[in-house]
């Protein structure tokens, strides 16, 4: 009697899930909101009917699930837009600005001991010390021949034996010093000296920076923009100190005048080939204009977001990543480093710069294009130029210059420069990228999508995810009770819940 029990039970349970199950799926399609299901089971349609609505629903399926993949590889093809606007300010930071003289070093403060250990490195002396013939030939027209010559008489000569030469202590004493290079100095009216610049080595050799915020000095504001509002320098580039030019080096100047690069006081100068050249006998405005850019990193754009991995340098830069590279390439080639690269490895002699270290730089910077890759940083400082020039001196004021300077008036013409740099307006231009599709956009295109072809939402999704698993727990239920296996409680609940909320809902439907 048990077992007839049980049996009994089993299939009045199994009738009531069936029909609980069948009138659960009855209310849900008529009162569901996606459009055109309850034509499709409607018992007042025909066959065509239904047919029809059928072939619709699978039609506007298929659009919304081609429309939503569409949008999904669109996203995950990363895409970005550029975005282009001004900011006005009320002040800005003015940039750095590093000027190195075109010429390396002085022929005033050459001696004979800087000339027996670097000559060979000018292409005027061999490297066993005997003389050039050739380079000395070419000196027939220089004003400086009778003092290179004699120079250049090592016949009582022996240097000291203790002498050891320091590259970086002779280029710093024969490069031009400022003191005596600057005649006037102007930032926004007020007077400036030689003090306000910080040296710094270059390629070009010895070099100063204005406004470098280094030694814990604050960096410099302007209020307004146009002339008179910036730096304003008066310079003799010293044309008379120029070495004479008798053979092709690294470290010949064909030019005369100055060569300045205006940049951020985050990244280092990279003077020789970034910078803009001064012509001396004219006055050189330079009208500037500030631009942060800021990029996306991988995979919406292709600059570099990480932290510069450098002995050398904290802030990563292209110019910082050139320089660095540039100085392990050295390294690795010559066991020695230039005197304007960072580090406390050894400098190298005059002899080693001829030999190896200017080849192996020319080589990296003109041919070597794998070796240094340097990836554009996610946030950088640049500033756009506008250059102008008149000439200088008048010649209502030559006369007046000369006497200034205790100079000639051809002298005036042939050495003095002025350099005017000043901000266009005070605003700045912001290149920013951005994301050109995210994830709220890919949910709004498909859910309106949704809404076209379908006419669901998201409650829709919920009510087809609350349909199934009312159906769910109930055949865990029939199974399990057919099964003999015990329910646990938290189930048991669900299921003797989930039984309540059919029944309602039967009761519902019959009432409709």
């Amino acid at each position: 009697m048990d077992d007839a029990k049980r049996r009994s039970s089993r299939q009045r349970l199994k009738m009531t899930l069936t029909h609980s199950a069948k009138d659960t799926t009855t209310a849900f399609i008529l009162r569901t909101k996606v459009h055109g299901l309850k034509h499709v089971f409607s018992p007042y349609k025909s066959k065509t009917q239904r047919l029809f609505w059928l072939l619709a629903i699978f039609v506007c399926l298929g659009l919304l699930f081609t429309w939503s993949w569409n949008r999904i590889l669109y996203l995950l093809s990363y895409p970005a837009v550029t975005k282009i606007y001004m900011v006005w300010s009320h002040n800005m930071t003015f940039p750095a600005v590093t000027f190195c003289n075109q010429n390396l070093l002085r022929m005033s403060s050459l001696t004979k001991a800087d000339l027996y250990h670097s000559g060979y490195w000018m292409d005027i002396m061999h490297l066993n010390h005997t003389v050039n013939r050739q380079s000395v030939s070419m000196l027939k027209l220089s004003r400086h021949r009778e003092r290179m010559l004699n120079l250049l008489d090592f016949s009582h000569y022996s240097p000291p034996p203790d002498y050891q030469l320091n590259t970086t202590e002779m280029i710093d004493r024969l490069g031009h010093q400022l003191e005596d290079m600057l005649l006037d100095c102007r930032f926004r009216g007020e007077n400036c000296t030689y003090k306000n610049f910080t040296p710094i080595y270059t390629r070009y050799g010895k070099c100063y920076t204005f406004n470098s915020g280094l030694d814990g000095n604050p960096l410099l504001t302007t209020l307004k923009g146009g002339t008179g509002n910036g730096l304003e320098i008066m310079l003799d580039i010293q044309q008379d100190e120029y070495l004479p030019v008798w053979g092709d080096t690294d470290e010949t100047s064909y030019e005369a005048g100055i060569k300045v690069q205006i940049h951020s006081q985050d990244e280092p100068p990279f003077i020789d080939q970034l910078g803009f050249g001064v012509a001396p006998g004219f006055q050189t405005f330079v009208s500037c204009q500030q631009q942060l850019l800021q990029y996306l990193p991988p995979p919406w754009g292709d600059c570099r977001s990480e932290p510069m991995d450098s002995e050398y340098f904290s802030t990563y830069s292209i110019t910082a990543c050139r320089i660095d590279c540039e100085t392990r390439y050295l390294l690795e080639n010559c066991n020695c480093r230039m005197v304007h690269m960072p580090g406390t490895s050894t400098v190298c002699t005059p002899e080693q710069y001829k030999d190896c270290a200017d080849p192996a730089l020319d080589f990296l910077v003109e041919k070597d294009n794998d070796y240094c890759v340097c990836e554009t940083p996610c946030n950088m400082t640049r500033y756009g130029k506008e250059l102008s020039m008149v000439k200088i001196p008048s010649k209502a004021s030559a006369k007046y210059l000369a006497k200034k300077f205790n100079k000639t008036e051809q002298y005036i013409a042939d050495n003095i420069l002025v350099l005017d740099i000043f901000f266009e307006a005070l605003n700045y231009e912001k290149i920013e990228q951005k994301k050109a599709y995210e994830v709220a956009g890919l949910l709004g295109d498909i859910g309106g999508q949704m809404g076209l072809f379908i006419g669901a939402s998201v409650l829709t999704i919920l009510e087809i995810f609350d349909y199934f698993v009312i159906h769910h727990y109930c055949i865990i239920s029939y199974h399990s009770r057919q099964n003999h296996v015990p329910i646990p409680s938290m189930h048991q609940d669900i299921t003797d819940h989930t039984l309540e909320y059919t029944d309602f809902r039967i009761d519902k439907v019959k009432l409709v």
